[in-house]
C-alpha cells in the first residue's frame, strides 16, 4: 500500500517522539543513575581519605582508656548531618566503635554477624549489610592502616534514594527540554511539509495535464532551488514534447504527401495502362516514370529507416582508421556525369597528400555523398564545386562550397529540419526527401562532432564538418 508524503511526515514524527521518550526513560535514565553513582563513590572516597587524615593519624583512638570517642562522634555526627553520609569507625575485628547516627547508632555491633565479607570490598553499590541498615545504601570501605598494618577501617553510607531521586530529577529536565524541542519540531514538519508536499502536488497536477495534452497550463513559480529547478525540468519536458507532437504530426503530414505524390503517379499510369488509355508504344514512356517514381519511394524508405536507426541507438558505429581524402576522391568520382551535364568543375584541395581519420566509413561516404549531392543540385551551370580539407588541433575539417543558389537567411536554421526544403530547392529539387541533411547531422553528431552551414541567398553555400584524427 502507498503512503502519501503528508502521512509519512506525520510517521515519521510519532515515530521519531515515542524512540527519544522511550531512550531517555530506559537507556538515558540508566546512563544518569551510573554516573551519579560513579560520581557519589569517587566523592565517599575522597571523604574516607580526609576523615583518616585529619582524625584518626596515631591511632591512639584504639585505646580503651581513649576520649577521644565522644569528639570523633560529636565531628561525625556533624558531617552526618551536613552531607547526609553515615560515618562508621570499625575495628579489624568488625566492631563498630563510633556511629556517626545518634538516633540509632550501632556501636557495639560486628559486621561480621551480618556480612563476613564485607569489610574485604573497596566498594558496595547497593547494599543494607543484610538488613542491618533500614535502607539500601552504597557504602565505601576505606582502611586505616599504621606501620603496614589495618588499624581500623572507615565506613561511609551514602542513601541511594536521594542519588535515584537526583537521577529522576535530571531525567525529567531532559524530558522537558525534548518536550519543548519535540513541540517545536511540529513547526519543522509543517513548514518542511509546505515545501515539499504541496509543490509535488502541484507538479503533479501539471504533469497530468502536460499528459493530457495541455501543454498551455502554467506551471507555478516556486521559492526553493531544488522545487524550481525539478518545475523547470517539467516544464522543459512538456515543451519538448508538444514540440514533439507538433513534429509527430508534421512528419505525418510531410511522409503522407510524399509518398502519395508518386503512388498517384504509379496508380494512375499503371490504369491507364491496363484500360488502354495509353496506347502499347507510349508505354516505356510512362513505364519510366513509373520506375523513377518507385526509386523515389525506396530512397525516402531508405532515408526513414536510417534516422530510425540513429534515434533508437540501432545504427552501430563500425570506427576505422581511414584516408578521408582518399574517401573525397572516390565519392566525387561517382559524379562526374551529373557535373559534366551541368558543365561543374570539382576542385579537390587537400592541406595533405593522407589525412587519417578515426570514424565509420560507410557513414562518412553517405556525408559526402549528400553534400556533394546537394551542391551539384543547386548549383549553377559552369561554376565550381570547392572540397577542401586541413587539420586543426588533432581534428580534421571537410569543407564542401558550391557557387548556387544559395539559403535565404531565414531558412539557414531550418535545413537540418526533416522533409524540409526551401522555396528556391522546391523547383530544383525533383528527386530529393528532405532527409539527406538531416542523416548527415546524425552522422556527424553520432562521431561526437558538429557540422555547420554558411550560406549567402545568389551567391553559394558552403557546409563544414570535423572529424576525429587518428590516433
Amino acid at each position: 500500500m502507498k503512503i502519501s508524503l503528508r502521512k509519512r511526515f506525520f510517521l515519521s514524527y510519532v515515530f521519531f517522539v515515542i524512540t527519544i521518550f522511550v531512550l531517555l526513560n530506559t537507556y538515558g535514565q540508566s546512563r544518569i543513575y551510573k554516573k551519579l553513582i560513579m560520581d557519589t563513590e569517587t566523592s565517599l572516597y575522597n571523604e574516607a581519605v580526609i576523615i583518616s587524615r585529619e582524625y584518626l593519624t596515631g591511632g591512639s583512638f584504639l585505646s580503651t582508656s581513649s576520649t577521644s570517642f565522644p569528639v570523633l562522634r560529636r565531628h561525625f555526627s556533624v558531617l552526618h548531618e551536613s552531607t547526609g553520609i553515615q560515618i562508621l569507625l570499625v575495628k579489624p575485628d568488625s566492631e563498630i566503635l563510633v556511629d556517626s547516627n545518634t538516633t540509632g547508632s550501632y556501636e557495639g555491633e560486628r559486621l561480621n554477624n551480618y556480612d563476613k565479607l564485607f569489610l574485604s570490598n573497596r566498594t558496595v553499590t547497593e547494599t543494607d549489610i543484610n538488613n542491618m541498615l533500614k535502607e539500601k545504601c552504597m557504602a565505601v570501605i576505606y582502611p586505616v592502616t599504621m606501620s603496614m598494618e589495618t588499624i581500623a577501617y572507615v565506613v561511609l553510607l551514602k542513601p541511594l534514594a536521594p542519588i535515584k531521586a537526583n537521577a529522576l530529577q535530571y531525567l525529567d529536565t531532559m524530558i522537558l527540554c525534548f518536550i519543548i524541542l519535540a513541540s517545536l519540531l511540529i513547526f519543522v514538519i509543517v513548514y518542511l511539509y509546505i515545501q515539499t508536499a504541496i509543490p509535488i502536488n502541484v507538479m503533479t497536477r501539471a504533469a497530468k495535464k502536460y499528459a493530457a495534452g495541455q501543454f498551455d497550463y502554467p506551471m507555478a513559480d516556486f521559492p526553493g532551488k531544488d522545487q524550481s529547478e525539478l518545475a523547470s525540468a517539467i516544464r522543459y519536458m512538456a515543451d519538448k514534447m508538444s514540440d514533439m507532437d507538433d513534429y509527430q504530426s508534421k512528419f505525418i503530414a510531410n511522409v503522407s504527401h510524399d509518398f502519395r505524390s508518386p503512388l498517384t503517379s504509379i496508380k494512375g499510369y499503371t490504369e491507364a495502362m491496363l484500360d488502354g488509355t495509353i496506347p502499347p508504344e507510349m508505354q516505356k514512356k510512362y513505364l519510366d516514370i513509373i520506375l523513377f517514381e518507385t526509386e523515389r519511394l525506396t530512397k525516402l524508405t531508405t532515408s526513414l529507416l536510417t534516422l530510425n536507426q540513429f534515434e533508437t541507438g540501432k545504427s552501430p558505429m563500425d570506427m576505422t582508421v581511414f584516408d578521408l581524402n582518399y574517401e573525397i576522391k572516390r565519392c566525387s568520382a561517382a559524379f562526374e556525369q551529373r557535373c559534366t551535364e551541368k558543365q561543374i568543375s570539382l576542385e579537390l584541395t587537400f592541406d595533405r597528400k593522407e589525412l587519417m581519420v578515426w570514424a565509420d566509413t560507410s557513414k562518412i561516404e553517405l556525408v559526402i555523398q549528400n553534400l556533394l549531392d546537394n551542391a551539384v543540385k543547386f548549383s549553377h551551370h559552369n561554376s565550381v564545386i570547392e572540397i577542401h580539407t586541413t587539420e586543426k588541433n588533432k581534428k580534421i575539417f571537410v569543407s564542401v562550397k558550391d557557387h548556387g543558389i544559395g539559403i535565404p537567411k531565414d531558412s539557414i536554421n531550418k535545413v537540418w529540419d526533416r522533409f524540409y526544403k526551401t522555396d528556391n530547392s522546391r523547383g530544383k529539387d525533383k528527386k530529393g526527401t528532405g532527409l539527406g541533411l538531416s542523416i548527415t547531422k546524425e552522422i556527424i553528431e553520432a562521431h561526437g562532432e558538429n557540422i555547420n552551414v554558411i550560406s549567402t541567398e545568389g551567391a553559394g553555400t558552403e557546409f563544414i564538418f570535423s572529424l576525429p584524427a587518428a590516433p
